[in-house]
């Protein structure tokens, strides 16, 4: 007679229990996977079990649901098996999970709330995705460096009706209207990101010819100081310009920073009989500014945008899946290790229609604990542990009897 039956029924029955009191305990874990314990039969010699063992505890990877939040590194993974890939700050241990969580450190690392940095794709020298190996993810703290204005655009209707001015009778002011016919103004910028105004100015000089002269104010530290002088653009019978319609400006800001030297592009100006307005005024030169927030596309794209309205590419988050990701080895804090059984991370760019998934951004994925049926799967496990105990007790006064029989 053995006691073996139940006693190996009370560690099965009480391993069970601690499997649904740990999935009921993370029901509101953000990334946590349910596990259950698989059991087997224990034979030895004989018909008769000698009672049962754990084969395995089992996770459950499907998805859960997905709730919205405000923040953008709040990070989801949809219709997919991927998983975030992140690394100790020392480098070397990889670890793998499902919480989405991510915040930037001090400096400037996307980290998890225990401290395991996010890795993904970098940029390289050029501005572009690096690819090849995953690196942790880090955001530049410093400035946005300034650039220089290299070219302007701007499209022009200057009124075919107004009368000629004669230059040598009437010489250039910039201060008096009556000198020109139209002016407009934008702001360039100089390679220390100080803004500076550009004034064009507009004077019909022949109406025989439909010839306009351009003249350009370039305000700088030391006063305008611009060359060409005058520009001279003409336009067809049906008033569009003619070629050439760009001319280059040079001169000194007077501030130490490099001289200005930029090309003003007139194509797609008109000359018709209406009233002289802009139509599209646009430089390609900003100032510095400091990085104010982030966004992370589906494709794990993440374009960061700075204070002075422009935006980089700051990194690309990559995902990575296993043939078995029940062979995963947890490690606690909602992360997994690779093992033998798990195969070998694939790692990839998330996006629509990968095996890998998506990222939806300002979202986490909960917990996949169905608490209905954890409860339910409570009430089952205690009464086996109760049979269980049963068990112990008539074997008891079985061998009670037994010794009784002398």
């Amino acid at each position: 007679m053995s006691f073996s039956q139940g006693i190996t029924g009370l560690a099965a029955s009480a391993a069970q229990l601690d499997a649904i009191g740990n999935n009921i305990a993370n029901a509101a874990t953000v990334g946590y996977k349910s596990s259950t314990v698989a059991f087997k039969d224990v034979i030895a010699g004989s018909r008769i079990g000698l009672g049962v063992s754990i084969a395995a505890v089992q996770q459950n990877f499907s998805a859960g649901s997905v709730q919205l939040t405000s923040r953008p590194l709040d990070l989801a993974i949809t219709n997919g098996n991927g998983f975030f890939r992140v690394e100790s700050p020392e480098g070397g241990s990889v670890s793998y999970s499902r919480n989405g969580q991510f915040t930037v450190d001090a400096d400037g690392y996307v980290v998890s709330p225990n401290g395991m940095r996010l890795t993904g794709y970098g940029l390289a020298a050029n501005g572009t995705l690096a690819g090849g190996t995953p690196a942790a993810l880090r955001f530049p703290t410093q400035s946005m460096t300034p650039r220089a204005t290299t070219g302007v655009t701007a499209q022009f209707n200057l009124d075919s009706r107004k009368v000629d001015i004669d230059r040598v009778a009437t010489p250039f002011v910039a201060t008096d209207s009556s000198t020109y016919h139209y002016s407009n103004a934008l702001n360039v910028f100089d390679s220390l990101g100080n803004p500076h105004e550009v004034v064009l100015f507009f004077t019909k000089t022949d109406t025989a010819t439909s010839k306009w002269e351009v003249k350009v104010q370039l305000a700088g530290s030391t006063g305008a100081t611009t060359t060409p002088a005058a520009v001279a653009v003409t336009f067809d019978q049906n008033g569009a310009i003619q070629a050439p319609a760009s001319f280059d400006v040079a001169g000194d800001y007077g501030n130490g920073s490099v001289a200005p030297a930029f090309t003003v592009n007139l194509a797609g100006s008109t000359q018709f009989g209406n009233t002289s307005a802009v139509q599209r005024l646009s430089q390609d030169g900003y100032t510095s500014g400091v990085l104010t927030s982030y966004e992370v596309g589906t494709d794990g794209v993440i374009t960061g945008k700075y204070a002075n309205d422009q935006s980089n590419i700051l990194g690309q988050v990559v995902l990575s899946s296993f043939a078995n990701p029940n062979g995963l080895e947890p490690i606690g804090s909602n992360m997994w290790s690779e093992t033998g059984m798990s195969g070998q991370p694939l790692t990839g760019a998330p996006g629509e229609g990968t095996t890998l998934g998506s990222l939806t951004s300002g979202a986490l994925e909960a917990s996949n604990v169905d608490l209905t049926s954890e409860l339910v799967n409570l009430i089952t496990a205690q009464r086996g542990y109760q049979a269980n105990a049963q068990t112990l007790k008539t074997q008891d006064q079985v061998m009670q009897t037994l010794v009784n029989l002398r």
